[in-house]
């Protein structure tokens, strides 16, 4: 190890937050360039046995309430102190649930170093009087550094037992950071690659858990395949869409990297947001995802319902509603002014333009 091995610490302990850690916890072993050691910011918990999480991650080298039965690495280390954990790391792995972000940052305000850089695997957005705000933005704009993000079709269990999967790290102009962030996170079973398009990567991973929403919504009401991937289709068309209205510099092509159709396609088969909303319609929309989150999530977060609920803001402050009926339609299905079966009706509100049928005029 060098003095200028930069040091790690991943902020957030929840389940992906945890896999996350692991990951990057086989690299820094492995890579010189790495200090040895990964610090995981734990939001501190009392178990039901009384004892505290971050001791017992410390102890049993496990998160036994987020990824239980999986070993993180000798060289985690668990902190419940947020200021603590920060102080000395140079590289901030950002994985905490998206409604969480702004306040954490706001902590961090002149308590990390200058030189530190962060990625976010976080996948929302804010919400402002101004409009839309990415979480790599806001992470920015609050810290003052520069911040990647990884997305990618990354459901965390899979990727604990180290079962093959990808991931598309986004950057903005430095690709000496970005291979950086390749290096600590790939491996042979967690194959990175890089894009120059922070927004597109970002808006992918954040968009794709709306169509998980539809999507559970057909398999709660035994719709079939064929009425899943169509609903999949026209939520990429949307997500296209949306994504290129309000950044013009998105690339086409990063749709089809594993952030891209690849994230889509595993998050509508698999993933908590549609497992929810499959039990929401099952249910016909009498017990609320509130309700059915706590029920299944064991205190994981939902981000499909939240997200819907920012981006239909965002659509109907910009006129934008009939341009995207299914983004639409997942929000008002998850507040309850329409019936979960409305999600294959939405099609006859015709949009003002070719949406339906080919392209978007856009590209």
């Amino acid at each position: 190890m060098t003095p200028a091995s930069s040091r790690v610490t991943v902020v957030g302990s929840g389940n992906w937050g945890s896999v996350a850690a692991k990951l990057i916890a086989s690299n820094t072993l492995k890579l010189h360039s790495f200090h040895d050691e990964v610090r995981m910011w734990v939001f501190e918990e009392i178990l039901p046995s009384g004892e505290k999480l971050s001791q017992l991650i410390n102890q049993t080298n496990e998160n036994v309430k987020y990824l239980p039965g999986i070993k993180l690495g000798k060289n985690v280390v668990a902190d419940p102190d947020l200021e603590n954990a920060v102080r000395d790391a140079t590289m901030l792995v950002f994985v905490t649930p998206h409604q969480f972000v702004e306040g954490i940052c706001k902590r961090l305000v002149g308590k990390i170093r200058t030189d530190a850089e962060a990625i976010s695997l976080i996948k929302g957005m804010e919400v402002k009087r101004e409009g839309p705000c990415m979480i790599s933005s806001l992470i920015s704009q609050h810290l003052g550094i520069s911040c990647c993000v990884l997305m990618g079709a990354n459901i965390a269990n899979e990727i604990a037992v180290e079962k093959f999967s990808e991931a598309t790290v986004g950057y903005r102009k430095d690709k000496q950071t970005a291979e950086k962030w390749v290096q600590l996170f790939n491996t042979s079973y967690f194959m990175v690659s890089a894009v120059q398009d922070v927004e597109g990567v970002e808006l992918c991973g954040t968009l794709k858990n709306i169509v998980a929403i539809a999507a559970g919504f057909v398999d709660g009401l035994e719709m079939g395949n064929n009425t899943k991937a169509a609903i999949m289709r026209i939520g990429l068309r949307e997500m296209k869409t949306f994504s290129k209205l309000l950044f013009p510099s998105v690339k086409d092509s990063t749709f089809f990297e594993s952030c891209g159709v690849a994230d889509l396609i595993t998050t509508c088969l698999g993933g908590r947001n549609r497992r929810c909303a499959e039990a929401f319609a099952r249910n016909g929309g009498k017990r609320s995802f509130d309700e059915l989150e706590a029920e299944m999530l064991q205190g994981q977060k939902l981000q499909g319902v939240s997200t819907a609920k920012e981006v239909y803001e965002v659509l109907r402050h910009r006129g934008w509603l009939e341009l995207f009926p299914l983004f639409s339609t997942v929000h008002e299905i998850c507040i309850g002014r329409l019936p979960p079966t409305a999600i294959v009706e939405y099609s006859e509100h015709t949009p003002k333009f070719s949406l339906v049928g080919g392209s978007a005029q856009f590209f």
